[in-house]
């Protein structure tokens, strides 16, 4: 049954007032989280995802070592007021598992494995709240919580869902809009174009997919650009405090010695 609000009306405009080819606002904090080697809080409009990252370190159990390369572990927990229905869902809940899956496939490529064998890199993800475009969001902030835990990437990932509404192509999709029209999520590396993920839940029409997937691909690098710029402001404000602090190791006045020298 389709919903009853209008998805686009006769003036070009969506649901929540946006234009077609729109994005949602994208909120990012880098800040330190716990324990966790790195991570990211980001918000794609009212959709929250905190992910933690916690490695490279030793893996908890031998039969998940890898010899060549690390072990990307991913575990998603939904909370269960993240959506209005208020259900708890379990870790051995169908629809996590895939993402959990869809997301280790995503990464496995681009971490640079290999420069930490028989080692493990577990990657939490936690959904605060949901709206629409989970999985672009959880990709975008585990992209951030990678690189702000110092593990090398070949590059960004960036993620956007796309969506035909009639003949009307969208972008970053509200949950309204997932559950009313056909979508699919991409994700992007800016720098290479290569493409590290595509997936869809719905039938889209092959003569729009074109059309939608070049779009997906073209805001990709707009959100690189968001997420590149608050890598290089929280780079800024560690080095900043950096500075600010006592050196370690530094020189330190001697108190005794300048007292000799002014004797001599």
């Amino acid at each position: 049954m389709g919903s009853r609000i209008e998805i686009l009306n006769q003036g070009g405009f969506r649901s929540d007032g946006r234009r077609q080819f729109e994005l949602r606002d994208m909120s990012i904090d880098l800040a330190q989280q716990g324990q966790a080697d790195g991570s990211a809080v980001v918000a794609h409009g009212l959709t929250h995802v905190l992910v933690s990252v916690l490695g490279p370190r030793e893996a908890r159990m031998r039969s998940q070592a890898l010899h060549d390369r690390a072990n990307i572990n991913v575990e998603v927990s939904v909370a269960a007021f993240s959506t209005g229905d208020r259900r708890k869902r379990a870790r051995g809940d169908k629809r996590i598992l895939e993402l959990a899956a869809t997301i280790k496939s995503t990464f496995e490529p681009v971490v640079q494995t290999n420069l930490y064998p028989r080692s493990q890199i577990d990657v939490f993800v936690q959904v605060l709240q949901q709206d629409g475009g989970l999985l672009q969001a959880c990709i975008n902030a585990t992209t951030l919580a990678l690189v702000n835990a110092g593990i090398p990437l070949l590059d960004f990932v960036c993620a956007v869902t796309g969506g035909v509404h009639s003949t009307s192509p969208l972008l970053d999709l509200t949950l309204l809009e997932e559950n009313d029209i056909p979508n699919v999520t991409v994700a992007v590396m800016p720098k290479t174009g290569k493409v590290t993920l595509v997936t869809m839940e719905t039938r889209l029409h092959v003569d729009r997919f074109e059309e939608i997937f070049r779009l997906a691909a073209d805001a990709g690098k707009v959100i690189h650009g968001e997420m590149k710029s608050a890598v290089k402001s929280r780079t800024h404000t560690l080095v900043t405090a950096m500075g600010s602090g006592p050196r370690i190791g530094g020189d330190i006045p001697d108190k005794d010695g300048d007292d000799r020298m002014n004797e001599c």
